[in-house]
């Protein structure tokens, strides 16, 4: 993940408000000056120190130690989302695999009885129809299957791109999968409500708590105080900083000591008669706007994708324990019609059906699965605690 896009683009931008923290925080240089005039004295060396006044210099270091923090908040969220990223299509990719591994049996289980169908044929128990259509059906789930493994490697080549492994070639193997028993579905959602984030089962105060935690959130908020102080910046910038000016003097023939040098001091006060500085304050203050409606639109983003995703999950979890159900009742079924149709007590239509239907509740209850997974990550990302680095 570290050589990911994303997080790369994230850590340039932290670098980047790193180092304006650094421009922030020096002090300006001093300016020599040698100059040579016919009026005495002749020689004169000046030395000009700009003076950082505390009122400028105050909200400037403030502002770029806001901009720093905001930018590695957004490196926090940036780096947070690249995960999500990665695990949502991480799981995409064992439901594919899931999905590969159910068409690729499901093609072999449908040449198995293409195979007795003909057998069944020149015994005299079944028709030329009944073979063209075991024909046609084993057909269909051999393309169904070449489907379905191009999917798979698709989004195996998607994870290597998101985790910065080039895509040429599938150099990544899956470890983990979908198990589709009863008994590991069961242990996945007892897991899912041991580990549940806190906040999603409390009241709308904590629920409030855990909006402002989130990463997003949080990076919109010290951007706003950036913005803030930056407006502070610019308004106290209007009055330009001092400098002392001291240096020496020599070089006057009518005088007996023409090489004695004559010490010289002087104050330099900028005066802000055609400029006050308005431009960058109306910048800054529309930074400021534009901070504040990123930080409103922030909240009621993870506000309603907080509310949405807690319904969703109750949904798929009541969806995941029917699919449950229906599988065992499915492939029950289709092991029975598989049953009868040898012994000669049922038709191949009948059969066909039941190992459609089987193979349709596999597949929801797959796609059930990789969602409520997908669904939990995600709300872990959103009411995790931020921790700026």
């Amino acid at each position: 993940m570290a050589t990911g896009p994303r997080v790369a683009l994230a850590r340039a931008d932290t670098a980047a408000a790193r180092a304006a923290l650094i421009t922030a925080r020096a002090l300006p240089n001093p300016t020599l000056a040698a100059t040579r005039s016919k009026d005495t004295p002749q020689n004169h060396l000046i030395l000009d120190v700009p003076m950082d006044a505390p009122w400028v210099r105050g909200p400037r270091v403030g502002a770029a130690r806001a901009t720093a923090r905001a930018a590695r908040l957004r490196f926090v969220s940036e780096r947070t989302a690249a995960l999500l990223e990665v695990d949502t299509t991480y799981t995409m990719a064992l439901a594919a695999h899931a999905r590969f591994r159910l068409s690729r049996q499901t093609a072999r289980d449908a040449d198995s009885l293409r195979t007795m169908t003909a057998a069944r044929r020149d015994a005299g128990d079944a028709s030329d129809l009944d073979v063209d259509l075991a024909t046609i059906t084993a057909g269909q789930q051999s393309n169904v299957a070449a489907t379905d493994s191009l999917t798979y490697m698709s989004t195996v080549l998607t994870v290597q791109t998101l985790m910065g492994i080039p895509a040429d070639s599938a150099t990544i193997v899956l470890v983990d999968s979908l198990r589709l028993a009863p008994e590991e579905t069961t242990r996945f959602l007892r897991t899912l409500d041991s580990a549940t984030t806190g906040a999603l089962l409390l009241p709308s105060a904590r629920t409030s708590s855990a909006i402002a935690g989130a990463p997003s959130v949080a990076a919109a908020e010290a951007t706003l105080q950036a913005a803030e102080l930056a407006v502070v910046r610019e308004r106290r910038s209007v009055f330009g900083a001092p400098s002392l000016q001291a240096g020496v003097e020599w070089g006057d023939p009518a005088s007996d000591s023409a090489h004695e040098l004559l010490p010289t001091f002087g104050v330099s006060i900028p005066l802000p008669l055609f400029d006050r500085n308005r431009g960058p304050i109306a910048q800054a203050q529309a930074e400021r706007d534009r901070a504040r409606a990123e930080l409103a639109a922030a909240r009621l983003l993870v506000q309603q994708r907080l509310v949405e995703g807690l319904r969703e999950r109750e949904s798929l979890r009541a969806r995941l324990v029917r699919d449950q159900d229906l599988v065992v009742r499915a492939e029950r079924v289709a092991a029975k019609s598989l049953t009868a149709y040898r012994e000669g007590a049922s038709a191949l239509p009948a059969v066909l059906e039941a190992r459609r239907a089987a193979r349709d509740v596999l597949g929801q209850y797959v796609d059930d699965l990789a969602a409520l997974m997908t669904l939990e990550s995600e709300l872990r990302a959103l009411t995790q605690p931020v921790t700026v680095p």
